[in-house]
């Protein structure tokens, strides 16, 4: 155990000894120094602590604290009805502090008990209850400031876990202070019983044991009673004083002292008019003139050396300032943060700034969030984050999107109309502003807010502009999600399946296969649209296969057909016959004819020319399913899709490329055409 345990421990089980065993006065001297000692830290620490939460553990500190006082209160009061004899400490407090006189100390003790039960305790109390309820109802604010944040890039994901932890922290305590608070309230009743108790006990015991007459007996105890109650009311005060401090701390950046006099002596107008009130009293009314002449003279002189501190403070900042300028102008320039680029950006004209603002009602901070959570839905993979900033150099309503710092896709909006599209079946046409939408360049037009319900009403679909920003910017993160799939996203994807299943993430990483080559998997599956969600089926087919090849493109093929559920899925709706093109079983031959095997992996030969026709006879086979409304899928042997995928994926971006391996046996699948050179 460490010393800091043991200490607690002893602390705590001291007071369990003292409420059982009797303790010599001169072990209990010891113990209430050491209470006092306590006491003080704990006022001091309140004191000079930063923020509430440098005491997080002041409700637990509270409870310890008050029951070793109520073991003292009982030691103590066992010695003066026993002996009489309480030790130096609370005689001296009887005697000394309460001036050895009964009324005297019963007035000094009553004062305290008014000022510790009336003021501390009760404005404590209130304000931890206040507190608490306020800090509960600020979470869900927080919380919604925090992902605004860490959408816009501001903060990292650590930094935004670092900011919750702290709210749910800063809850945690004030509910807990706003019960601990109920122990300081208690102590403060239980001493006002245990004295009343101690007195007629000591008048009882005097009396009836040692046969003293009812005054001297009433003086004796009286006293020595006094002084028990005051040397355990006054750390129990200090303690008060600390929880009132620690709830109302408003300073979270600096020294309570230093922030303390500032605010109050900082101001030299203020003193200034102190000062003047104060010798103005000193002259005009019967107050002690030399007294109150003399403080008046000091705030004022006080008032004068704070302004000339702060001419002197503004002038030094000034010349810190243009020194620092000068400074940086000379300074060979700082370009290592020029070299940070951010996975996705979304920069846009000042006339879609309201778009992006909270306070003018915009949404796309939202929209962006939804895009996240709506992508790790579907691709199973966690979107970086999309950075939005405003450009000056864009037109007012432009708006651009990069992929590590290189623009790929571009739009442009009016921010106070509406994009209307045909779906194809309509016939009427709407008036305005004729456009593309950026998303898939279908022609569309820009209509008003009058003209919105009439648009709906005869069929178009009407979209706002941060859907359309939103959707394009989704659109543009699939195509690209592979490449930002990166080797730390992998990182967090085999801890987080670590540790559900650390069995099959310890046989495959790194025994079997490297970070990189799970990375290329991953990466491939991604690039056709497939989910990577189901990772560890992923990974249970790669720990299969993985002993014989560590070619990621095999290796990928094989869990694609260990998807095929999710596959057909995808691109075949079921109980419905689904229509496909076919591969010429000659040109499944010939292309595997040309494939070339190295050690950086496998390539086709394929000649231009032959190429070129089987290129145009996939055209003239796309053209005929696009014609009838339908997807272009392509069904091939297994051994052949991904090098007639690798084949066709510079001529037709969005031909989906299938085996038979991967469509489930109760899919009705109707070749419609079928592709030969």
């Amino acid at each position: 155990m460490k010393k800091a345990d043991i200490g607690v421990a002893a602390y705590v089980l001291a007071a369990f000894i003292m409420l059982i065993v009797p303790i010599p006065s001169g072990l209990l001297d010891v113990l209430l120094a050491c209470n006092m000692a306590v006491a003080f830290a704990i006022m001091f620490g309140c004191m000079f602590a930063r923020e509430a939460l440098d005491m997080s553990y002041y409700p637990t500190i509270l409870l310890f604290t008050t029951i070793f006082r109520i073991a003292l209160n009982v030691s103590s009061t066992r010695l003066i009805l026993t002996t009489g004899d309480p030790g130096n400490v609370v005689r001296t407090f009887g005697e000394f502090v309460g001036g050895n006189d009964l009324v005297m100390g019963a007035v000094v003790f009553i004062i305290l008990i008014i000022v510790q039960f009336m003021v501390i305790n009760k404005g404590s109390e209130r304000v931890a209850e206040v507190t608490a309820r306020f800090t509960l109802d600020a979470m869900p604010g927080k919380q919604m400031a925090i992902d605004a944040d860490l959408n816009t890039g501001a903060i990292t994901d650590k930094q935004a876990k670092e900011r919750r932890d702290k709210i749910q922290q800063e809850a945690s305590f004030f509910g807990a202070m706003d019960g601990a608070v109920k122990y300081v309230k208690g102590d403060a009743t239980a001493g006002l019983i245990i004295t009343a108790v101690n007195i007629i006990g000591g008048i009882l015991m005097g009396v009836l044991r040692q046969n003293m007459d009812f005054a001297a007996a009433l003086q004796e105890y009286s006293v020595l009673t006094i002084g028990d109650g005051l040397v355990s009311q006054i750390p129990s005060l200090l303690i008060s004083l600390s929880t009132g401090i620690l709830v109302t701390k408003g300073s979270k950046d600096a020294d309570f002292g230093a922030v303390l006099v500032k605010q109050l002596f900082g101001v030299p107008k203020t003193m200034y008019l102190v000062g003047a009130v104060l010798i103005a009293l000193g002259i005009v009314t019967p107050l002690n003139t030399l007294i109150f002449l003399t403080v008046g003279a000091v705030f004022i002189v006080v008032g004068r050396m704070m302004a000339g501190t702060l001419e002197m403070a503004q002038i030094e900042s000034e010349a810190s300032e243009e020194e620092m300028a000068v400074e940086e102008i000379r300074q060979p320039e700082n370009v290592t943060s020029l070299l940070q680029v951010d996975p996705i950006e979304l920069e846009f004209g000042y006339g879609i700034i309201p778009l992006a603002d909270v306070n003018q009602g915009g949404d796309l901070l939202d929209r962006v969030v939804m895009i996240r959570r709506q992508i790790a839905l579907e691709l199973g993979t966690i979107v970086p984050i999309i950075r939005l900033r405003d450009n000056i150099q864009l037109n007012p309503n432009q708006y651009i999107i990069k992929i590590k710092g290189i623009q790929v896709s571009e739009g442009e909006i009016l921010f106070d109309h509406y994009m209307a599209m045909n779906p194809g079946y309509v016939e009427e046409e709407i008036t305005g502003i004729k456009t593309y939408e950026p998303s898939f360049h279908l022609p569309a037009v820009w209509i008003t807010e009058g003209q919105r319900e009439r648009a709906e009403s005869l069929g178009y679909t009407v979209v706002d502009p941060p859907s359309i920003i939103a959707t394009h910017l989704t659109e543009v993160i699939r195509q690209h999600i592979a490449e930002l799939l990166s080797r730390q996203d992998v990182q967090n994807l085999v801890d987080n399946l670590k540790e559900s299943n650390p069995s099959i993430v310890e046989e495959l990483v790194p025994k079997m296969l490297g970070l990189g080559e799970v990375q290329k998997v991953l990466q491939n599956l991604l690039k056709e649209g497939i989910s990577i969600r189901d990772l560890l089926t992923i990974f249970e087919t790669m720990a299969d296969y993985a002993p014989t090849t560590r070619d990621t493109d095999i290796l990928t093929e094989y869990a694609r057909q260990s998807l095929k559920r999710a596959i057909s899925a995808r691109y075949f709706p079921a109980n419905e016959t689904t229509s496909v093109i076919t591969l010429d079983p000659k040109v499944e031959q010939e292309i595997m004819g040309s494939v070339k095997q190295t050690e950086q992996g496998a390539y086709l030969t394929l000649a231009p020319e032959r190429t070129k026709a089987v290129m145009a006879s996939v055209q003239a086979e796309v053209e005929k399913l696009e014609s009838l409304g339908k997807n272009p899928i392509i069904i091939t042997s297994p051994i052949v899709r991904m090098y007639f995928k690798r084949l066709t994926e510079d001529y037709f971006k969005d031909l989906i490329v299938v085996s038979y391996n991967e469509v489930e046996t109760n899919v009705e699948l109707q070749s419609v055409g079928m592709v030969s050179a």
